[in-house]
């Protein structure tokens, strides 16, 4: 008992040592849920056979009363017969005699199987409030357990998260940042020189051409009209 209560407080505690020991008091308490249920099996089997004793007791007294008042029936019937002449007075005194010591035997009889039902009883009671209170506990001590295991199941992953995040070098991000922004703009500059030496490569051939571009069209507008004027048009 005394150590099931200092594992359900230590599971309680919320500082990070007891969180990384969880592991350790869930197997204690699942070992000791494990021996609450072989007592519980145990009481349960004492607690069948007592109720059977004072069943069987109780079944004694009830027949030991039965027999009692039969007895005295019987003593009651033979002094009727020795008062109506049926039966000599005498042999009907002595046998009614018999008959209410037999009485007297029952009724003692009686009396002891009503003190073992009684003290019986008594035991049952015990019994059954071990019974409910070793019941309430694995009840209680379940839930506790699943509580432990939820919470080991969560700081674990936590404390996980944690462990990455701490192993993070901000200064290191910052820098590759940095390095991927140079980078980036050595790209972007390339990109740009290229552009500029393949305007520098075209021929001068190109370049005249562009130049004389209306020139040229100019002399083709100049010899149609000239044809025209030819032909009369």
């Amino acid at each position: 008992m005394g150590i099931l209560n200092r594992i359900f407080k230590l599971g309680q505690a919320e500082t990070n040592s007891a969180i990384d020991k969880l592991e350790d008091p869930i197997k204690m308490t699942e070992q000791g849920i494990k021996d609450l249920k072989t007592d519980l099996d145990k009481s349960l089997q004492a607690l069948a056979e007592i109720k059977a004793l004072a069943i069987r007791s109780r079944g004694d007294m009830n027949k030991a009363k039965a027999m009692a008042s039969d007895y005295e029936k019987k003593a009651m019937l033979i002094l009727q017969k020795g008062e109506k002449g049926d039966i000599d007075a005498s042999e009907a005194d002595r046998l009614a005699s018999e008959a209410l010591i037999k009485q007297q035997e029952n009724n003692e009889a009686m009396q002891r199987s009503k003190t073992e039902v009684d003290k019986l009883e008594g035991n049952i009671s015990q019994l059954e409030t071990g019974v409910r209170k070793i019941r309430t506990n694995i009840s209680s001590w379940e839930n506790e357990l699943r509580t432990l295991k939820a919470r080991a199941k969560v700081s674990s992953a936590t404390k996980k998260i944690n462990k990455q995040m701490a192993n993070i070098d901000s200064s290191s991000t910052v820098s590759m940042l940095e390095r991927m922004k140079d980078k980036v703009a050595e790209d972007e500059a390339l990109a740009e020189s290229y552009g500029e030496i393949a305007n520098e490569s075209k021929s001068i051939d190109d370049e005249l051409d562009k130049a004389l571009e209306g020139d040229a069209k100019a002399q083709a507008s100049d010899s149609l009209a000239a044809l025209k004027a030819k032909m009369g048009m």
